[in-house]
């Protein structure tokens, strides 16, 4: 049946039928385990992700040509910008000695493996951007972008268009799983500016604003995190209503208490524990606890 799919048409009325009896049996074999409300959702997800791979994402070509030919160049540049507040690269080598040290004199607490040394993976620089976003969230991107930014793996078809197979509900969350080196969003942002319309065309980023916490403040009937949503700023809402901080509190005013309790937000509603968000924010596990 799959070769007769792959084949291509046109196809007679028996073969058109025949692939769809097939997948029949199947659906005859779940029907009574499925949860027919979820099932509907997710098909009409699967519609709008087969659109959406179809389509693609138009790619500005020349721009994306240039950087892949000076792309040596600019990261040399990108790090000198950088690097200028931290000192901890060789030419364009990150050395761990130069982290250890920088962090050493300021007193910063880093996460650290299990064999105790410095955490340096991609994850831990995460989270520490996310609670000291001004300090940490320059070399988070720089890094990022010198370990992301694979130009030569971005699928860019004939038509000028990016295009990956998007991999929708490949995790245990039903999160997409796609290749991040392939797809345009998967890299750093800036590199965003490459999606170009074509003449006379355009193109909107429209996102969600903190949908999950509204799904979550809707589904379980808590006035106090519809209040929070509704506020515009549910986590800044968050630190208020706990007497984190001030009732005239704004983002710019307390980046790091909003920064701490968004990531607590976000944890209670995946069921992470008082250690898994203790670690999270770098903090004794008493504070995480204490956030919870």
């Amino acid at each position: 049946m799959q070769g007769l799919v792959l084949q291509g048409g046109p196809h007679d009325a028996t073969e058109q039928s025949a692939p769809l009896d097939y997948g029949q049996t199947d659906v005859d074999a779940l029907a009574p385990k499925i949860d027919i409300h979820r099932a509907v959702m997710r098909g009409r997800c699967m519609k709008s992700v087969a659109v959406m791979e179809r389509n693609g994402l138009p790619i500005d070509i020349n721009t994306l040509e240039q950087l892949r030919e000076h792309w040596t160049d600019i990261q040399s540049r990108l790090i000198d910008a950088v690097d200028q507040d931290f000192g901890v690269f060789d030419g364009t080598t990150f050395r761990d000695n130069k982290w250890a040290a920088y962090l050493w004199e300021r007193d910063i607490l880093w996460p650290r493996s299990e064999s105790g040394s410095l955490a340096l993976d991609a994850e831990a620089f995460r989270q520490m951007a996310r609670g000291y976003p001004q300090q940490m969230g320059p070399i988070q991107e720089l890094r990022h972008t010198l370990g992301q930014m694979r130009l030569n793996d971005l699928v860019v078809g004939n038509d000028g268009r990016n295009r990956c197979l998007l991999l929708v509900f490949g995790s245990s969350s039903e999160r997409k799983t796609l290749s991040s080196s392939k797809f345009i969003f998967g890299s750093s942002c800036w590199l965003g500016s490459l999606i170009k319309p074509e003449l006379d065309r355009a193109v909107a980023y429209i996102d969600w604003s903190q949908q999950e916490f509204a799904v979550a403040a809707a589904l379980s009937g808590d006035v106090a995190m519809m209040e929070a949503y509704c506020s515009g700023d549910p986590y800044l809402a968050f630190a208020k209503q706990a007497g984190a901080v001030p009732p005239g509190a704004t983002k710019q005013s307390h980046p790091q208490e909003r920064g701490r309790f968004k990531v607590c937000a976000l944890a209670v509603q995946l069921g992470m524990g008082e250690t898994s968000l203790a670690a999270r924010l770098v903090e004794p596990e008493i504070f995480g606890q204490e956030l919870l």
